[in-house]
């Protein structure tokens, strides 16, 4: 790269932190009502003449079905999906495919890399087509995805942290639902105890977005922003009583050190080796696949609190959907990511298939909320709960620009820490430290 390029590139993002701090507000949504449409009134105008194919990166579950509703009513506009990764994999892919300036129309995107896209210019202001569709969301949930005002994609989902346990083994070994951390480890000893063989839940050194949930819930605010400069906070006292916690259990064999989404956590979840999760609302969608023989057999409760009383929780994930700036068709792309996220029709198969929790105010009272997901026939409430749950969700104000190197310092420092009885909180020091480096290589100036 050249001294040039170099320029450009610490420009572009000193730019990004000035909008990132200016407008970047990034939280859960309180509950509402209203309504969903197609056509006209999701404000996507100015396309393109012609039958028009549009390319869609997204790894849901079954989202081929609600693209075939799509398809099957938009014969001008097709769209064709394909999965090439998730999550931050997902991520890297569009960077490189924006560099070789083939990416794809639309891409479905976590809130928290978001921040990233923008200032590398790889996702799209779609403001002028989204005047109408913005209306379905209230202003937390749509500040996960707007700037200075401008719209870099229409929210998907919100995630909120619960407690997804077996109730079947909790009633076989006489335990109660914990309300709090200190009762959570009252829990976790009990099972040890009772079934020396089990383990109430696991600790995932590997997936930074459970242990990011986790810190929010305690009020952990990891990037803030003043002007052009930043400040980090990742070893910062919140997360630090989160680390210190964990440890503790950790190192009293109280839980499993087995990652999350692995061969061997797969098959413990399944012959109830481990009794409990703590997930994102999205979970019953994995659950399927992941811990086939327990359909009706697990319940959900709100994730315990520090302080009892307290209903504050995190978030793991929730997405949007974006159009990229390589796409060719941005209003008929938009236009898409309108329809997915407010469509009435669309938000209920997305529901169904994949069990989102929507963001769109309008989608929270649709009557397919009022069922119970097909992986939990026994929790004909589950919605109900997570409504009740979902206002009390946090996330950080802000996400940085570097949150992939944090992630990737999460999983390398707890990995490490886990495997060799290292301090927790060290691996913290660590990531704050890479953190920081980082953003003085991309030209930000940190206080």
């Amino acid at each position: 790269m050249s001294a040039t390029d170099r320029t450009r590139r610490a420009g572009g993002r000193r730019a990004a932190v000035a909008l990132l701090a200016a407008g970047l507000l990034l939280g859960t949504a309180a509950c509402g009502g209203g309504s969903s449409g197609d056509g006209a009134r999701n404000g996507a105008t100015g396309g393109a003449k012609g039958k028009v194919t549009l390319t869609f990166w997204d790894w849901d579950p079954h989202m081929d079905k609600v693209v075939a509703k799509w398809n099957a009513g938009h014969p001008g506009i097709q769209v064709r999906l394909s999965n090439p990764a998730g999550g931050d994999q997902l991520v890297a892919k569009m960077i490189t495919a924006h560099e070789a300036k083939n990416g794809p129309d639309i891409a479905k995107v976590e809130y928290q890399s978001l921040p990233a896209l923008v200032s590398k210019g790889v996702v799209r202001d779609i403001t002028r087509y989204t005047k109408d569709t913005v209306a379905d969301f209230d202003r937390a949930t749509l500040g996960s995805t707007t700037f200075e005002g401008k719209v870099y994609g229409v929210p998907q989902d919100v995630a909120p942290l619960m407690f997804f346990y077996r109730a079947d083994l909790f009633q076989r070994y006489g335990l109660t639902v914990p309300t709090t951390w200190d009762q959570f480890a009252a829990t976790a000893a009990a099972v040890r105890a009772k079934a020396p063989a089990s383990y109430l839940t696991n600790f995932d050194a590997a997936d930074p977005g459970w242990f990011t949930g986790l810190a929010q819930q305690a009020g952990a605010n990891w990037w803030s922003a003043d002007g052009d400069s930043w400040k980090v906070d990742i070893d910062g006292a919140p997360t630090r009583k989160v680390a210190a916690y964990w440890q503790d259990q950790v190192g009293r064999g109280a839980v499993a050190k087995n990652p999350s989404f692995s061969p061997q956590w797969n098959k413990q979840m399944n012959d109830g080796t481990l009794l409990a999760w703590i997930s994102g609302a999205w979970a019953p969608a994995q659950l399927g696949g992941i811990a086939p023989a327990t359909k009706g057999k697990w319940a959900v409760a709100p994730l315990p609190a520090w302080t009892a009383g307290d209903t504050t929780t995190g978030i793991w994930g929730g997405s949007a959907t974006t159009v990229t700036s390589d796409s060719h068709h941005p209003a008929e792309a938009a236009q898409f990511a309108s329809w997915l996220n407010t469509d009435d029709a669309a938000v209920t198969e997305q529901v169904k298939q994949i069990n989102v929790y929507p963001a769109a105010t309008g989608g929270r009272s649709l009557p397919i909320l009022q069922a119970a997901p097909a992986f939990f026939p026994n929790e004909p409430d589950f919605y109900a709960k997570v409504k009740q749950v979902a206002p009390s969700a946090r996330s950080f104000p802000m996400w940085g620009p570097d949150v992939t190197v944090t992630f990737t310092g999460y999983s390398d420092s707890f990995g490490k820490a886990l495997q060799s009885g290292g301090s927790f909180t060290d691996a913290l020091t660590g990531m704050q430290s890479a953190a920081v480096a980082d953003l003085k290589k991309l030209g930000f100036t940190v206080g």
